[in-house]
């Protein structure tokens, strides 16, 4: 089980490279198990960097990774963490998902950091299990694979199964598998060498709050954003949000106009029109399907607000022309 004390150190981890992976959930994840080692004067934890060839692997920032083996050719290790980031859902390479089943078989712990959790849920090997992913992809995972246990968690623990959101987060799910296994003093002093004044708990949230993102503090008006937020698919007309936090319809346009500068319908359109553009870019889902899915009626009511804010269309944003074969592999069929 992830977290237990090692039978034996030091404890072998291998970090699975995927094109496009973050480099900060990456880098976050290593150097705390670094500083733990150097913190506590020896080797409690030693990894390997892997990519599915044994190629160099090119990160989301534009910086490629030398790694020391392909899958084929890597030693056992107990523990497993993917690393992915920007299209995920692009990836399709089999021989990934055939060796993580064959690690699972075997008894590793399968971890993944940022999007990764993705790839772990497309092995079929998340079924049972709880994770999370970066809250910028929840929504399309949860309609890809809406059997698998999602949280909104900064990082989730779950037996032989751990995920974390991405970015920092990676930093507070390792400090929390070091204070398991080696003790809060040595993790309180991993994070004072990240000058990371607090370790988060998995019960932190991803994103900050309303108030920090908005700049907004009213307490109604914050009200009836979350409500928006949390009602994208059906969405509530302005009486019920107005009735919703003890307002008039005048009231509520009024505070929207003072604070967002926006009517209420122009901003809750926002919020479903970003949404959409999330649910065309991570998922196969049909454009008429993401408009459902964002509370249009219609798909070309949908195509004229999304092109209208947008600047492109849906098919457009996927790189789909009119006759709906993406760009490249129209180029492909014509060589």
């Amino acid at each position: 089980m992830f977290g237990t004390v090692p039978s034996e150190l030091p404890q072998k981890l291998a970090f699975v490279l995927i094109p496009r992976f973050s480099m900060i959930a990456f880098t976050s994840a290593v150097e705390a198990l670094r500083l733990a080692n150097r913190a506590s004067g020896q080797e409690l934890y030693r990894w390997r960097l892997l990519s599915v060839d044994g190629e160099p692997v090119t990160s989301s920032c534009g910086l490629s990774l030398q790694v020391e083996a392909s899958l084929a050719e890597a030693e056992r290790c107990a523990t497993i963490v993917l690393c992915s980031g920007l299209e995920v859902q692009r990836f399709d390479d089999k021989r990934l998902f055939s060796w993580l089943r064959r690690q699972e078989r075997e008894g590793a712990d399968l971890g993944a950091l940022c999007t990764a959790s993705h790839l772990l849920a497309r092995a079929g090997l998340l079924d049972g299990y709880c994770c999370t992913i970066h809250w910028e992809n929840l929504a399309a995972f949860a309609e890809d694979f809406p059997d698998v246990d999602i949280s909104t968690e900064l990082f989730e623990i779950d037996r032989n199964r751990f995920t974390c959101s991405g970015g920092t987060a990676a930093i507070d799910m390792m400090l929390n598998l070091i204070s398991r296994q080696h003790g809060h003093e040595l993790a309180v002093s991993v994070a004072d060498q990240f000058l990371h004044e607090r370790i988060r708990d998995r019960h932190d949230h991803q994103r900050m709050s309303l108030p920090a993102r908005l700049g907004v503090r009213h307490p109604k008006l914050l009200a009836v954003i979350e409500l928006m937020e949390t009602n994208l698919e059906e969405p509530l007309g302005r009486a019920q949000l107005a009735d919703s936090a003890g307002l008039s319809t005048r009231q509520l346009e009024r505070l929207f106009r003072k604070y967002l500068n926006r009517s209420p319908a122009r901003y809750y359109l926002e919020l479903r029109l970003n949404r959409a553009r999330l649910l065309l870019l991570q998922t196969n889902m049909s454009v008429i399907d993401v408009a459902l899915a964002c509370g249009f009626v219609s798909a070309s009511h949908f195509s004229k607000c999304y092109r209208d804010y947008f600047g492109r269309t849906p098919r457009r944003e996927r790189g789909l022309p009119p006759g709906g074969v993406p760009q490249e592999e129209a180029a492909a069929a014509a060589q």
